[in-house]
């Protein structure tokens, strides 16, 4: 019986990490849909995020289970709890790539992108499906030096992040409030996804030591999510 429920902790860490690449995925195919003015793109991410909820809903389903037959403790207990978690972090990544992709479809046939952005857009979706791969990676051998390192990558999207509101706060920004608007969503939404790939390297270190950094937590809650292009 312990074996088939390590078998079955070892398919949840997999759907974890398949989590990672489909979020991964919808962040980069969203980057393009909004450079590229691509409906069709645009549309295939939104309708892709379903299969992330489903994956989201799986693994809960199974993580209750677990939970009720099982009845885990120590770092089992931690595994399912933690995995529980990180499938919410991974679920709302994907959100917020489908978000990216909206704005990408509200403006067509136009970019939504004025041309001075499109590099640091390119910039910020190369950051994002890095942060989101390494942290698959860092949930499939819970590499704790590997989940403390992922600040950095972080860092590098708010240093973006940063960038955008300078340039939009600007005396001679000439695009209007329409794109002031989309702007500072769209950099939020990339920001966002950084902080909730953080988060999943948050509870990896927990799951493997047992000590959690609540600071760390409290400066990557979830605090705006909600917000959704038209």
């Amino acid at each position: 019986m312990r074996k088939a429920f390590h078998e079955e902790l070892d398919r949840i860490t997999e759907e974890l990490v398949e989590m990672t690449r489909l979020a991964g995925s919808a962040i980069g195919r969203a980057t393009t849909a909004l450079l590229d003015a691509d409906v069709t793109l645009a549309e295939s991410v939104i309708a892709a995020d379903i299969e992330l909820d489903t994956l989201r809903e799986h693994l809960d389903e199974t993580s209750i289970d677990l939970l009720a037959r099982q009845q885990p403790v120590a770092t089992d207990l931690r595994m399912v709890v933690t995995a529980m978690r990180m499938a919410s972090d991974l679920e709302r990544m994907g959100d917020l790539a489908r978000h990216v992709a909206k704005v990408a479809r509200l403006r067509f046939p136009n970019s939504a992108v004025p041309a001075e952005f499109r590099a640091v857009i390119v910039d910020m979706g190369r950051v994002a499906e890095g942060i989101v791969l390494k942290a698959g990676a860092i949930i499939a051998a819970r590499d704790v030096d590997a989940a403390r390192s992922i600040e950095r990558d972080d860092d590098a999207m708010d240093d973006l992040h940063r960038r955008f509101f300078e340039r939009i706060a600007a005396s001679d920004w000439a695009h209007g409030t329409e794109a002031a608007v989309d702007m500072t969503l769209i950099s939020r939404y990339y920001e966002r996804f950084a902080d909730h790939a953080v988060s999943v390297a948050h509870r990896v270190i927990y799951l493997v030591t047992g000590t959690y950094d609540a600071n760390a937590e409290a400066s990557h809650e979830d605090d705006e999510d909600h917000v959704r292009p038209a």
